[in-house]
């Protein structure tokens, strides 16, 4: 499973790691929802590929805020991470925020729900999760908490159909 961020922020920028924001909730979700069997910070960010998953952003410059991010590297975003998914074909791609989705997805109209979508990227399947920064007040911890748990749900019962074949 491939996770995409939308860009990094300053302090993941300085550090050289995903989330690592004072208030972002990643890497506690991460470890609350099971997706990871051990509590783990920014700093393990190199330790994902040991459960599976890939990290990366859609748009590598960092920011403060993404009101600065323009069309353009939207649109080289979007063909990078086209690229990335096809050669490596993870099972599923977890977009971390409906921004993330909205700008994969430009076509798309209306509200945007959490959870698995019917749009694919080549066979990968596209799974939106809440943007976990601690700017983000669009969700609670507890509504974050169920859209992960859904994540690691729908992970689990795709591993054990692979199994039964």
């Amino acid at each position: 499973m491939l996770f995409v961020g939308i860009n990094p922020g300053i302090r993941s920028s300085l550090t050289g790691h995903h989330f690592a924001g004072f208030s972002n909730r990643f890497w506690k979700l991460l470890y609350e929802s099971r997706l990871v069997p051990e509590p783990i910070g920014y700093w393990d960010d190199g330790r994902l590929p040991d459960w599976g998953y890939g990290i990366t952003n859609l748009v590598r410059r960092p920011t403060a805020g993404i009101d600065t991010l323009r069309r353009h590297e939207y649109v080289a975003g979007r063909a990078r991470l086209r690229r990335k998914v096809l050669r490596y074909q993870p099972e599923v791609v977890a977009l971390v925020g409906v921004t993330v989705f909205r700008a994969l997805f430009p076509e798309h109209r209306g509200e945007v729900d959490l959870g698995l979508r019917p749009q694919t990227i080549g066979r990968s399947a596209v799974f939106v999760l809440p943007n976990p920064s601690g700017r983000n007040a669009n969700f609670t911890h507890a509504e974050m908490l169920a859209a992960f748990r859904a994540l690691r749900h729908y992970l689990s019962r795709r591993t054990s159909r692979r199994i039964k074949l």
